[in-house]
């Protein structure tokens, strides 16, 4: 059975996050450890400390999607290394999984990291569903390798920014 088509959210605003936002993203945090998306072992320390994860630097950020005044999704961008970004925590809220979301906060950070100077980017999943994937082969990443994490395995993810155009150019 094919999936739904993605359906758009026109009213959506995404944003960066602000400390009154930290009960909606633990929300989110813990809606994907119950559907598996999080490894058993994940602490959450970043999502339990945004403010020193994601904003100790210009380069690191962290934003919210605001839907119908609710918070129903996020993503962040860190890195360790300089030119090497990595996109973390990208969640949405279950029952909108099947719209424009993760594709908006996915092309909000990458816009972030072009404009901070990085060149490459990582992601990684445990989420198999097409759909998943399918968002990010629409932007251009590639499939790098899977690698079995006891129970699940980890599709990692690779981007080179300055190789591939981005949606919208040509």
């Amino acid at each position: 059975m094919p999936e739904p088509a993605e359906q758009n959210i026109d009213d959506l605003t995404v944003r960066t996050y602000q400390p009154q936002d930290h009960a909606d993203i633990l929300r989110l945090f813990d809606e994907g450890l119950l559907a598996g998306q999080v490894a058993p072992n994940d602490t959450g320390a970043d999502i339990e400390h945004v403010q020193e994860a994601y904003f100790d630097q210009d380069r690191h950020h962290f934003w919210v999607a605001e839907y119908q005044n609710k918070i129903v999704g996020m993503i962040g961008v860190g890195s360790d290394e300089e030119h090497t970004a990595e996109i973390r925590r990208l969640r949405v809220q279950h029952n909108l999984q099947h719209t424009n979301i993760a594709t908006l906060l996915l092309q909000t950070a990458l816009d972030h990291c072009k404009t901070h100077g990085y060149l490459k980017v990582l992601l990684d999943t445990r989420f198999e569903r097409d759909e998943a994937v399918g968002l990010f082969d629409k932007v251009g990443f590639q499939h790098t390798r899977t690698r079995n994490i006891p129970g699940k395995d980890l599709l990692e993810f690779y981007l080179d920014i300055y190789r591939q155009n981005m949606p919208g150019e040509e």
